[in-house]
């Protein structure tokens, strides 16, 4: 199968585009390698993909229409996996509209893509930051999402809402996947786990909001990755998915985990919750499991072991 992969110089896009490979999928992957993180990373991401004959890297931006649907004349694609996105709850905060440009806009190009070419499916990387600050624990796709606290949120549950509308009017397959905090190998440099390490080896001090007494459903990169195949693989019309681990890990914990792996200490400083943060996030995975028979694998010591190994030996 042909499959375009947006996003896939990034963490969970590169990690997903190696995955297709192995199994001997034809990976087109599609990155604007923009300098949100150090673009090494993301260049030393799509020299490993490089390895595989299967794939090939098309830089473009999401936001450039008339790129993308040249794209899509041009090349085909049997599936979508669109993971591109700017994520980052506080950053969202500062740069709205760069966020509702880039993760709505840019989202709704690749759906008119689709849909000019008959792409028999779109599975869409959505986050758990669309449940806002609701008190329905755990959380279920069916509660509502009409509250989001930030920009990043509300782009998000908007195009999650245009999927719907594309599959009403356009038959598009849509699936829309709500990623629970990701971690694992290739992180980004901002996320949790890679900011607890770089504190402990280089002294960087780091913000551990509400004194990490904060809940996260820490779920392992492989673990996402599987459940975005088995979406790939099952097109169902239009359908949501929680994709976590659904057992909430509190972040002073997550912090303790990787400084007994490493014999360090963290250089944190408690500060309040922001306004566009929540204080726990909690994954109800029953109708994934159901549906897309997904199952997570790592544990959250396992997880943040295979974090750490990798972290040692090439993030250092």
């Amino acid at each position: 199968m042909k499959i375009l992969v947006t996003g896939a110089a990034g963490f969970i896009g590169s990690n997903l585009a190696e995955k297709l490979l192995r199994r001997g999928d034809t990976v087109v992957g599609l990155d604007n390698f923009n300098d949100y993180y150090d673009v090494r990373k993301k260049r030393a991401n799509e020299v490993r993909l490089n390895q595989y004959d299967k794939f090939r890297m098309i830089e473009a931006d999401i936001r450039d229409r008339e790129q993308i649907l040249a794209i899509f004349a041009a090349e085909k694609f049997a599936a979508v996996a669109h993971l591109a996105a700017l994520a980052g709850v506080r950053n969202a905060v500062q740069y709205p509209e760069v966020y509702v440009n880039v993760d709505y806009n840019g989202t709704q190009n690749l759906m008119d893509g689709a849909k000019a070419e008959g792409v028999g499916n779109f599975v869409f990387a959505s986050t758990s930051s669309v449940y806002g600050d609701t008190k329905q624990i755990p959380f279920v796709e069916t509660d509502p999402c009409d509250r989001p606290l930030q920009p990043y949120a509300a782009a998000k549950r908007a195009a999650e809402m245009l999927g719907f509308t594309y599959h009403h009017l356009y038959g598009l397959n849509f699936t829309a996947i709500r990623f629970f905090t990701v971690y694992g190998p290739n992180g980004r440099p901002d996320m949790m786990a890679y900011l607890v390490a770089d504190s402990i080896t280089k002294g960087i001090e780091i913000p551990l909001y509400e004194g990490g007494e904060m809940y996260r459903d820490w779920t392992f990169v492989e673990d996402i990755t599987d459940g975005v195949v088995l979406a790939l693989d099952k097109p169902m019309g239009y359908e949501i998915f929680n994709i976590g681990r659904g057992e909430p890990v509190k972040l002073m914990d997550f912090v303790h985990m990787i400084e007994e792996l490493s014999g360090g200490k963290a250089n944190v400083v408690a500060k309040p919750k922001i306004s566009a943060d929540v204080v726990r996030t909690y994954a109800d995975i029953s109708k994934a499991r159901r549906l897309l028979e997904y199952s997570p694998k790592v544990s959250v010591v396992d997880g943040v072991a295979a974090f750490w190994e990798w972290y040692r030996e090439h993030a250092r």
